[in-house]
């Protein structure tokens, strides 16, 4: 059934030769997050509705060259200075004039998120950083798999793309084909997918700020989501921990051993952000709270 309330509402936003698109739902207070590497708005909170039908205005948006926002312009590229600066168009084009709102997103979209904070303190009333993955010490063993992931993607389409994401897994076959169907579905969604492969080539050699430590001063209220390493190792959950024990007040919540990451559960990932805005200072009751 449709629901008027929560009507989805397409949005572009020019920005240095380029188009992003978006979309938003509901009204109220904004909640701007922002997707991760390799995804699309559509895989921050999953297609669910509970952002918005609780009174909240929810804005999404696709990041350069994914989704469907353009490929950089010529001569430039992917990396956190361009989705940063992207994040202010967003803001300054959509996202409530000069009044604060509360901004997040995954892995990519939490590190501009987080960035974006940093430089701009006193526009954010709340912060949701979800598999966060940067410490500052580089990309070590990982440069070879998004080098590998982005081959994949150029030469073999979505399938070898899927094919790579799973590649050394050590967990279930179910666990297994559940990654792989995922990245498959998100892939799918580009219109471009060789500026994708591009960005993943880009954006883990990129740093959205100098190190962990940056984050002391943030001073608004933070929800750090973390993940466990059985079915999400490219999110550790350790980083999640380092950013929550580093940031004053963090709150950092985490799914239950044996269950589905919690950023890969849409509606349940939603209520949880919605009761730490409801909330303020209160324990989210649903999960482990573990700051």
């Amino acid at each position: 059934m449709n629901d008027p309330g929560v009507e989805r509402r397409e949005f572009e936003v020019g920005c240095d030769g380029m188009t992003l698109r978006g979309s938003e739902q509901g009204e109220g207070e904004t909640v701007l997050l922002c997707h991760g590497l390799s995804a699309t708005r559509d895989f921050v909170v999953h297609g669910s509705r509970a952002i918005p039908r609780a009174g909240r205005r929810l804005v999404l948006w696709d990041a350069r060259g994914h989704g469907d926002s353009d490929p950089a312009p010529a001569g430039e590229g992917y990396g956190y200075r361009h989705q940063v600066d992207d994040l202010g168009a967003i803001v300054g084009q959509v996202a409530n004039g000069d009044r604060p709102l509360v901004i997040g997103g995954h892995s990519m979209g939490c590190h501009t998120a987080a960035a974006w904070a940093l430089a701009n303190p006193d526009r954010v009333s709340a912060l949701i950083l979800i598999g966060p993955v940067f410490t500052g010490t580089g990309l070590g063993p990982d440069e070879d798999r998004w080098d590998l992931r982005a081959s994949a993607l150029s030469e073999g389409g979505p399938e070898a793309f899927a094919r790579m994401v799973a590649e050394g897994f050590t967990g279930s076959d179910e666990g297994r084909s559940l990654i792989e169907r995922l990245a498959s579905d998100r892939i799918r969604k580009h219109r471009h997918p060789e500026a994708v492969a591009d960005a993943l080539r880009e954006v883990p050699r990129s740093a959205p700020f100098e190190g962990i430590s940056s984050l002391k001063i943030l001073r608004s209220p933070v929800l750090v989501v973390g993940s466990r390493d059985d079915l999400d190792p490219g999110h550790p959950l350790e980083v999640a921990e380092s950013w929550a024990a580093t940031i004053p007040g963090a709150r950092l919540v985490v799914e239950e051993t044996g269950e589905s990451p919690l950023a890969w559960q849409g509606g349940r990932l939603s209520r949880v952000i919605n009761e730490f805005l409801d909330s303020g200072t209160t324990p989210v009751r649903s999960l482990r709270d573990r700051s």
